[in-house]
This record gives C-alpha cells, structure tokens and sequence, in this order.
C-alpha cells in the first residue's frame, strides 16, 4: 500500500495526520490489536491498517455507517455519493469495502454497530483505541467510556479533531482529551490536530 495514494479518498484525514495515525499503530499494535470507533469511508482505517500489517495485527473498525449528525441531509457535510435512495438515509459501509478491497487492507475487520453495542461484547485487550466518531459531546464521551477500560496497560488512546479555542472547532473531542488526562492516560504524541496518549 502507498500511503500517498491514500489523498484520494474520500475522507477528513489529512495526510500528515493519516502519517502519525500510522506510525502510532505500528508502535502500539505490537500490544494488541487495534479499535477505530467512527469509521465513514474508510480512510483512516487504510492509515491504521498500513501500520498494524507491519506487526501481522488487524484493524477492527466500528461504525453503524448511517453518518454522524453532521453527515445527514441539509447538515455541513452531507454527501450525496453516501446517500442510499432506496432506504433514504445515509450508508458509507459500500464505499468503505469498496475502498478497503481496492487497497487489499485485508487486515481491516469491520463491525456494523453502534460503539455502545459493540463494546458491551468485546471481551479482549486492545494495543490502541481511535476515537473519531460523532462530534456530539454525550456521543464522543460515550466512546471514551465504552472503550478506554478496553485498552491495555502501555496501550494508546488515540483522539481526533482537538480544538482548544471554540473559534477553530467543536470542543467534544477536546473535553474527552482533558477528561482521559484525569482518568489513567497522559500526552504522547501530537500531531496537529490529532493527539495520541498512554495508559498508565
């Protein structure tokens, strides 16, 4: 896989963002495998899994793939390459195999559920959790609270979109950020907007 034909898919990952997301996934799935809660088209999964094969370790991938708040119609980031018509409601799930079978990221395992859902019947550890699902507060911090106990010790939790000013963006993932510091994980790594800690 060439990480730079990644660009091209459709997606909120940014390149040098995507590069830090796969360097931490290499690093860290040698602890166990890997846990992306918020999924859309598949592109960050694509980042997760170029470093996890470095380790033979899967990617698993969880999303109900119905769209977050923003993704529905009339909302900031409606698409309609996503907008199923015969059910008249969003469905990212086709143009995520797509994309994954087009890169052969055979390690990436998609789970179709909600986080809540899929969490109340994981029972193994995970070397990494990425949180990068819906934006809404109660949404973000339930993903923190489904998954974090999830992570093992030396394990990382991974948060996109980390805004400190309000003026630059939504302050969700910030708050779960500030919230991680006070319960068990402190700063690794940071890459713009993207944020990587350890559990203690």
């Amino acid at each position: 896989m060439n990480l730079e034909a990644l660009e091209e898919v459709k997606g909120f990952m940014p390149y040098h963002e995507g590069e830090a997301l796969s360097k931490w996934a290499e690093e860290f799935s040698n602890k166990g495998p890997i846990m992306e809660i918020g999924t859309y088209c598949g592109k960050s999964s694509l980042f997760l899994s170029y470093g996890a094969n470095k380790n033979n370790q899967l990617v698993f991938t969880v999303d109900h793939h119905n769209g977050s708040e923003e993704h529905q119609i009339d909302e900031e980031y409606f698409d309609n390459e996503i907008y199923d018509t015969e059910t008249n409601s969003v469905n990212s799930f086709p143009l995520f195999v797509k994309n994954i079978n087009r890169f052969r990221a055979s390690n990436v395992v998609p789970i179709v559920r909600s986080s809540v859902d899929a969490a109340k019947t994981w029972n193994a550890y995970l070397g990494m959790v990425f949180i990068d699902g819906g934006h809404a507060l109660e949404t973000a911090m339930q993903d923190f609270n489904s998954w974090n106990e999830k992570i093992i010790s030396g394990g990382a939790l991974v948060i996109h979109d980390i805004f400190e000013n309000p003026e630059d963006g939504g302050q969700a993932p910030f708050m779960v950020y500030q919230h991680a510091l006070k319960n068990g994980f402190s700063d690794f790594e940071r890459v713009d907007t993207i944020i990587c800690l350890k559990k203690s």
